[in-house]
Parts: structure tokens; sequence; C-alpha cells
């Protein structure tokens, strides 16, 4: 398992656009790796179809994206056919790669196994995750969806927005908050501090406790 903070680990895999060793393919950007169960299945060629139509919400991010599951290359090939036919994409190839971790050593070494769901040899399947890494290669988020839960890519692009901002910014994002949204300023800043750190200035929200840490400023 890696563990956030953690630099994510380096393979080499094989993949729909060849083979790649992820460092060299990542290169400084961002990346978001997700998983997938199965080839062939109707949750998981929602999942890819979206993700196709979001990269360019990706790139403006400066943000790779890479899928996997366990189906060999010349499956996953054919299923990109239905993926962008479901989806109407209709520019030619498919906008990221799928690796093929037909070994299941990527699932087992970053704990992708779903303990539940298994194919229909009987063997177990990948679990829906995504892992955030950022351009020095650390691991910055994870989520594990089980097999039968669709994920929400707008939540994964709205974690990236809250990840980048805060990267520079000593700011927090409170629930629900979307880029543009007004932001929190961290706890460990004086009220000193944060007055010049944010122009635009702060509120301090009261609360029972009469302890001020609930102060919001707008996104800087």
């Amino acid at each position: 398992m890696v563990n956030l903070g953690d630099e994510f680990p380096n393979f080499t895999a094989n993949t729909t656009e060849g083979k790649i060793q992820f460092y060299s393919w990542v290169d400084k950007s961002w990346c978001v790796f997700f998983s997938h169960p199965n080839a062939f299945t109707p949750v998981c060629t929602t999942e890819l179809g979206r993700v196709a139509q979001l990269i360019p919400e990706f790139t403006k991010r400066n943000v790779k994206v890479i899928g996997c599951s366990c189906d060999p290359v010349e499956v996953q090939n054919k299923w990109i056919e239905d993926i962008k036919s479901y989806s109407k994409i209709e520019n030619e190839g498919f906008p990221y790669p799928i690796i093929a971790d037909e070994s299941r050593s990527l699932a087992v070494q970053l704990g992708m196994i779903d303990p539940v769901e298994k194919n229909k040899e009987g063997l177990p399947v990948t679990c829906r995750a995504v892992f955030i890494t950022d351009p020095e290669k650390k691991l910055r988020a994870s989520i594990l969806y089980p097999a039968t839960s669709g994920r929400c890519f707008s939540e994964i692009l709205r974690v990236i927005d809250s990840l980048q901002l805060t990267e520079t910014k000593q700011v927090a994002t409170p629930v629900d908050w979307k880029h543009g949204d007004n932001c929190m300023v961290l706890p460990t800043l004086t009220d000193e501090e944060a007055t010049k750190l944010f122009p635009n200035g702060y509120t301090t929200v009261p609360v029972p406790s009469e302890k001020t840490y609930i102060r919001i400023t707008p996104q800087p």
C-alpha cells in the first residue's frame, strides 16, 4: 500500500499505447491513475468514456490520466471501440493509455484488489481506485470505490483544484468547495500573518466556544 505523501512506485507496463515506464511517461505532470474491474462491463464503460470526455479539463490542470485493468491489451483495444461509441467520442484513437495488468502485480502492490467481486473465472478483480500524484511523484490523494459503484470524475477534478490551490496558498477548502468559492484560513496562521497574506481580508465566524478558528477568505 502507498500512503499519502509516499513516493508513488515506478513501474514498467504494457498499455494500449505501447510499453511505458511510469516516471518517464508522467514526466513533470500531475497524474490520475485509476483502475477498473473488467473490460466489456457496463459501469466501467461509462467511466472510461466520461474520463475521455474530460481530458481537456485534466489537460488544463497539467494532469495526465492513465487507466488500469487486468485485461490484455488486445481486449482493451476492442473494448475502446465500445467506449467511444457509447460516449459519442468521434476523435481518432483514444486520449489516454490503459495499463494491461494481466499478472495483477500492480493491483496487489497498490492494494486495489476487491475482496468481494470476482470475474467469470472466479479471480478477484481490481476495485475502482483513484490515485492522484503530484509532479514530484508523491501520492497526494487516494479514493477506493467497490466494483459496483461508479465514480464521479467531477469530484476528482474538484479534489485536484483543491490540491493545486492549497499547494501554494495557505488556505484549506471547506465542505462542498469548488473553484472560485471562499476558502478557510489555516488555523496555524496568526491573525497578523493572515492579514498580511490575504489583502482581501477575512471574516471570523463567531461560535459558542468563542474560539476564533473559523476564518473565511476569498479564494486567493
